[in-house]
């Protein structure tokens, strides 16, 4: 099978703003392009084949008919779903200070999977900030409290952030983007979130957002974080390119790759690769590679060639 190229799917949220327009090059009837769902076969959104023999259907009618072991690997045998969902998250306001559970509270609860993300900065406004985590460690009484008197932001650890920093979310941790962040986040096929804190803000149907804080209170680790927000490697020279361990995990490796003349990779038939363009242009295999570009090597394709200048992450399980 040959390489499979991806259209996005896109969510209008209210934080979000037009850079995946006007940065991007993408093309939508929506106003707000708050995130482009790069790699999905989650059921709140789907991506479909651009081009070739499987034009038009979605990546997970074409696991089904090819065969999860033999497109997805055999490690994704070791998930009863697919295992990871990409997105390009444009933020223009602040994000809800949000939660996700783990595998075991939300399959109980959500009768799916938990959420384990990372977040690959972009691009940064020079004032952007996240939340990630906690200042110092509090009771479980104590953010319910801070939640109802309305002082969480008081307890809550707010980072600077610039473009190149990482971000490990693992689950249970209270976090949120900030506005003017640009973001690529690799995660677990998820989409169960509890929103804590909303700003006050009100929804396309005029009532303020719901908020989840009995379930945020259940799930969160309410500690500082325990990871440095950056990447888990240091950048390697190599002949064309360079290349960086973003992380390594039981859920999945990324590495970002800055590539200067050619780089090729290899896509084993353990995992899949998914190979996401964040700026530049070149070829992949031969054919044309660019900004925003989202591609899909099925497991055992074996060795593939990027050439041009182009900056890309690699995703593999």
């Amino acid at each position: 099978m040959d390489i499979l190229k991806l259209k996005p799917v896109f969510k209008d949220y209210i934080w979000g703003g037009t850079r995946l327009k006007t940065d991007f090059g993408f093309k939508s009837d929506l106003d707000i392009l708050a995130e482009g769902w790069m790699l999905s076969c989650h059921k709140d959104g789907m991506n479909t084949i651009d081009g070739g023999e499987f034009d038009g259907q979605t990546l997970e009618e074409v696991i089904e008919k090819e065969g999860k072991e033999k497109l997805v690997g055999t490690r994704s045998l070791d998930f009863p779903y697919f295992p990871v969902l990409i997105k390009l998250i444009d933020a223009k306001d602040n994000l809800s200070i949000q939660v996700h559970p783990d595998n075991e509270y939300a399959k109980r609860v959500e009768h799916e999977f938990g959420k384990t993300e990372i977040w690959y900065v972009i691009d940064a406004t020079p004032d952007a900030q996240l939340v990630y985590g906690f200042k110092e460690k509090i009771s479980k009484e104590e953010f319910k409290k801070a939640i109802e008197e309305n002082t969480l932001l008081d307890v809550l650890n707010t980072v600077n952030v610039k473009k190149g920093d990482l971000f490990f979310i693992e689950a249970g941790t209270v976090h949120a983007i900030g506005k003017g962040v640009l973001i690529a986040e690799i995660q677990q096929n998820s989409n169960s979130t509890y929103r804590v804190y909303d700003y006050g803000r009100i929804g396309k149907d005029g009532k303020p957002r719901e908020l989840h804080v009995k379930k945020a209170v259940d799930v969160s680790v309410t500690e500082p974080p325990k990871y440095d927000i950056k990447p888990m490697g240091d950048k390697v020279i190599g002949d064309g390119f360079d290349s960086t361990l973003l992380t390594k995990c039981d859920l999945f490796t990324v590495n970002h790759y800055d590539v200067e003349k050619s780089l090729t990779l290899e896509a084993d038939e353990k995992s899949f690769n998914h190979v996401l363009v964040i700026d530049g242009e070149g070829k992949i295999n031969g054919k044309a590679l660019k900004k925003g570009d989202s591609f899909f090597i099925p497991a055992g394709f074996g060795k593939y060639e990027i050439c041009g200048k182009c900056e890309i992450i690699v995703t593999n399980i």
